[in-house]
């Protein structure tokens, strides 16, 4: 690796990385778990990507790096919300420290 561009977005990628694994152990509920994931791990996960495809240029490798880039980007999000709003119908609790149920309260209405 000669970029340092791209060293450094690799660097502090598996840094938001290991702070979103950190998130899945330490956080209380499944909903603050999921924050953490699709929040620190995509971001981490597409500096990661975006740093290969800066190292590697517009070869084979490098735009794999950007289509995978662009899949997480489309895919992360969209599933922990369906992952959330599945939890919230199966019955999963809040931590009882959350302030507000706002999926529930647009159920009353």
């Amino acid at each position: 690796m000669s970029n340092p561009v791209a060293i450094f977005l690799i660097t502090v990628g598996v840094i938001f990385d290991l702070l979103g694994c950190l998130g899945l152990i330490r956080l209380p509920d499944v909903y603050n778990r999921l924050q953490a994931a699709t929040k620190s791990v995509t971001l981490g996960t597409c500096m990661i990507l975006f740093g290969t495809f800066l190292e590697f240029g517009f070869t084979s490798g490098g735009i794999k790096a950007l289509i995978c880039l662009i899949f997480v980007l489309l895919t992360s999000p969209t599933a922990a919300h369906a992952l959330a709003r599945g939890s919230h119908i199966s019955g999963f609790k809040l931590w009882e420290g959350s302030k507000m149920d706002k999926l529930e309260e647009d159920k009353g209405k």
